[in-house]
């Protein structure tokens, strides 16, 4: 069971790379004295990418941490399962231009 932290706070991140096919890459963005890191609510944050449907089974999540490093956030049946490094290709940030930016309705 996950306890959530002191006054629901949540960490804060934003999608860096969210190409079909590649690694899900978030950033932890803070600020840090209003939010967990995402180290520290790495139960919460793949619960809810997997809430949004952007977390499938088999995909890997990387994030950028709050010291700019980038990490594998490990996941097995869509929870939790710790922390590794990544030596894999770093996937390309979405650009305005790109198709799957996301946009606002």
């Amino acid at each position: 069971m996950r306890f959530p932290f002191a006054g629901g706070r949540r960490a804060n991140y934003v999608v860096v790379s969210d190409r079909p096919f590649q690694p899900l890459v978030i950033r932890d963005v803070g600020p840090w004295d209003e939010h967990p890191s995402v180290t520290n609510d790495a139960e919460g944050v793949v619960e809810r990418l997997v809430a949004d449907e952007l977390l499938p089974l088999d995909r890997v999540l990387l994030y950028y941490d709050s010291i700019g490093d980038l990490s594998r956030i490990k996941v097995r049946e869509g929870r939790f399962d710790g922390f590794a490094s990544w030596n894999g290709p770093v996937p390309e940030p979405l650009r305005i231009e790109d198709p799957h930016y996301p946009r606002r309705p």
